[in-house]
């Protein structure tokens, strides 16, 4: 399939036509409406400073089923002895920025460029976006942040700078979504940490049935 060259018109292709590694689309914008609109076509952003702006939509998709959360035991100590606070939405700006500079293993700089940044806290400042923060007292040690669609999350990074802090607020944050109805959260591409978590691969064609299915719940 070709690669298609986006231009300033709010449009997206189908996500079925992307080729075999899940790129989809080239070029476009940030813009709170493109966004939106990749989002709810199972689409995201994902490029490295400096080049233009690449779109995605994977086959197989990496998701969790909020049911499907696995805690070890060694977690459930440290959520029962409550080493760290959670908080949600308290400072979305301070999150994003941890995620874009934080350094991680075998990766060179930060696919979090300033212009995705910014256009992440106007969709926060939407009420669309939505930040977790871990704390150690007064200190910020862990967060994620990602869009809440529906009865689906979307999550986007997370950092962690104390052991365990990102699996403590993810593990709060995946039940406080449970019990407000979420379905499913899109991991985007897979990782040891979230597979460790009970993250999954399923078919992208699955991933667009939620989509449509959870979307206006």
């Amino acid at each position: 399939m070709p690669v298609f060259v986006l231009n300033n018109s709010i449009q997206m292709p189908s996500p079925e036509l992307a080729e075999a590694d899940g790129l989809l689309a080239i070029g476009g914008d940030l813009s709170s409406d493109r966004l939106l609109m990749a989002y709810k076509m199972g689409i995201f952003p994902w490029y490295n400073e400096g080049e233009e702006i690449l779109w995605w939509s994977p086959d197989p998709r990496f998701v969790l089923y909020p049911n499907e959360l696995y805690v070890s035991k060694s977690m459930k100590k440290l959520i029962d002895k409550a080493i760290f606070k959670v908080t949600i939405d308290k400072n979305f700006e301070q999150v994003i920025r941890n995620c874009k500079g934080i350094s991680r293993s075998g990766q060179e700089g930060t696919w979090i460029t300033d212009e995705m940044e910014q256009s992440y806290i106007k969709l926060y400042e939407k009420g669309i976006a939505h930040s977790v923060e871990v704390w150690d007292d007064n200190e910020l040690v862990g967060g994620l942040y990602g869009i809440r669609l529906g009865n689906i999350f979307f999550g986007e990074s997370m950092f962690s700078k104390k052991s365990n802090a990102s699996k403590f607020g993810f593990i709060h944050w995946v039940r406080t979504l449970q019990q407000e109805g979420v379905k499913i959260i899109d991991c985007q591409i897979p990782t040891d940490h979230l597979s460790s978590l009970g993250a999954r691969e399923i078919p992208r064609k699955a991933f667009l049935h939620l989509l449509r299915k959870n979307l206006d719940k």
